[in-house]
């Protein structure tokens, strides 16, 4: 009987157990309750209970439990527990009341003391299971609300880098999102995000965020290739200029790119209104030219709209997975920076090369009128300014 119990009872559903239970203690017979108890851990009243219902001969139709058995949901008992919760968080609820799922600030513990104030008797559990089924989601911020008035061609302007890139993508001429990411301070300073370590072990570092000057900064410039899902970051150790910028292209195009795209005599960059590779920056175009004429490409060029930066791939397809990887972990020195930005890995295949720049770029460099003039740039209508294309020389 013991083997018989041990086999059975965890391939039995609730009813089952009880009537399987209680006939083996019938047959067993003096004792058998006993016997059972001992064997299953279950109580006297459950085997009793099993032992009447097989005496009357009634016969299931598959139902585990009677009607109306189990504990009652709470719906039940507060009918309108829902209308309840939806005036709570009415105040404190953001987003796009057109998308699917919503969010609020409040936790189920504050939800549920609030109404069992209200002698709405809930656990916090309970309350969460209620909000998923409302819709609702806890969500951290999104950069998206444009400060000030949307540029009126930014829809334009979209759509015209979305059909080039498409275009560039199937006649596999590389395509590639560039951009700077924030400059970070270099030494033992505290990093957003969490590690596991081991209990009451937690990595100790400076009491304060002041940078070291013989440390310095760093400015990760990176490059997205969107054909292949490569990232390629130039650690700079000095100032964020273009000629840094374009420094940064070409290292790609010399360590990545023309090994790619053996047959190909063009490239299409997409890159931000401002910072180093601003639309209006002499020095930005100038370089450019440098790069082409040095290569024997055609670059062409578009700029998203000012305020429209993270809509730019690669904030979204490298960075954000480069500031996942690092989180918790010190940048102490280049070197440490380099290996967590190099070993950047995604399920959807992403990889990461990292070189370090420690050339000293010059500040407000200027570029002559001469030298302007000699820049080989067509402009694309109907957006000239953030459209061109730079022939080589």
């Amino acid at each position: 009987m013991e083997e018989r119990i041990v086999m059975m009872l965890p391939q039995l559903n609730e009813m089952q157990k009880r009537l399987f239970l209680a006939s083996e203690a019938l047959v067993y017979g003096r004792g058998g309750i006993a016997e059972v108890i001992r064997i299953s851990g279950v109580s006297r009243n459950t085997i009793k209970r099993g032992m009447a219902e097989l005496k009357s001969g009634k016969v299931y139709s598959g139902k585990v439990r009677n009607s109306g058995g189990g504990r009652n949901l709470v719906e039940n008992n507060y009918p309108k527990i829902t209308e309840e919760i939806r005036k709570l968080i009415d105040g404190t609820t953001y987003g796009d009341p057109e998308r699917v799922l919503s969010y609020t600030t409040e936790s189920f513990r504050k939800i549920a003391n609030e109404l069992n104030k209200k002698g709405i008797k809930v656990g916090y559990v309970t309350i969460g299971e209620i909000l998923e089924s409302m819709g609702y989601s806890k969500q951290s911020n999104q950069k998206m609300l444009q400060v000030g008035e949307s540029h009126p061609n930014r829809n334009e302007q979209f759509e015209h880098i979305n059909n080039t890139a498409a275009a560039y993508l199937k006649a596999g001429i590389p395509v590639i999102s560039v951009d700077t990411k924030k400059k970070e301070n270099i030494g033992n300073f505290k990093s957003s995000g969490k590690e596991y370590r081991r209990k009451k072990a937690p990595r100790k570092v400076f009491d304060h965020d002041f940078p070291i000057e013989e440390l310095g900064k760093i400015a990760p410039y990176g490059v997205y290739n969107l054909n292949h899902n490569i990232g390629f970051v130039n650690i700079g150790t000095s100032h964020d200029t273009a000629e840094f910028a374009v420094e940064s292209i070409s290292r790609w195009w010399e360590n990545v790119g023309k090994h790619t795209f053996t047959a190909c005599n063009k490239i299409y960059i997409n890159c931000d209104s401002g910072g180093s590779n601003g639309c209006r920056l002499r020095m930005w175009k100038y370089q450019l030219q440098e790069f082409a004429t040095r290569t024997g490409l055609e670059v062409e060029v578009s700029h998203f709209p000012p305020g429209t930066s993270k809509w730019n791939k690669i904030e979204h397809r490298l960075f954000c997975y480069i500031s996942k990887n690092w989180q918790g972990k010190p940048l102490v020195d280049v070197q440490t920076a380099i290996d967590l930005i190099g070993s950047t890995r995604t399920t959807t295949g992403l990889e990461v090369i990292c070189v370090r720049d420690d050339t000293k770029y010059q500040l407000a460099k200027k570029v002559s009128d001469e030298e302007f003039e000699t820049i080989q740039v067509i402009k694309i209508p109907p957006f000239e300014s953030w459209n061109y294309k730079i022939l080589p020389l």
